[in-house]
C-alpha cells in the first residue's frame, strides 16, 4: 500500500473514534464538559478528541468509555 493511502486510512480510523464518542456523548444526553467531569478529564480534551485533533491513551479511552459514557470498549483486530 503506497504512503498517501496509509496516512488516509490511518486519519480515517481517527476521525472514525471521534466520531463514535461524540456519537455515544449525545445519545447519552451529555456536554463535552459533563462527559469530562465523569471520565476525569477535561472538556479541552474531550472537545479536541471528538475534532480528531488529539492522540488518545488507551488507559484514557477506557475510562472515557467506561467511566464516563458507562459503556464497553471493545477493539478487534483485522488482518490484510
Amino acid at each position: 500500500m503506497n504512503k498517501k493511502r496509509e496516512r488516509f486510512e490511518a486519519e480515517y480510523d481517527a476521525f472514525k473514534l471521534g466520531f463514535l464518542i461524540q456519537q455515544a456523548r449525545e445519545e447519552k444526553g451529555l456536554t463535552q464538559e459533563q462527559l469530562a467531569e465523569l471520565a476525569g478529564t477535561n472538556k479541552s480534551y474531550i472537545s479536541k478528541l471528538e475534532r480528531n485533533l488529539k492522540d488518545i491513551r488507551f488507559s484514557t479511552l477506557q475510562r472515557i468509555i467506561n467511566e464516563g459514557l458507562g459503556g464497553h470498549l471493545e477493539i478487534s483486530i483485522r488482518l490484510k
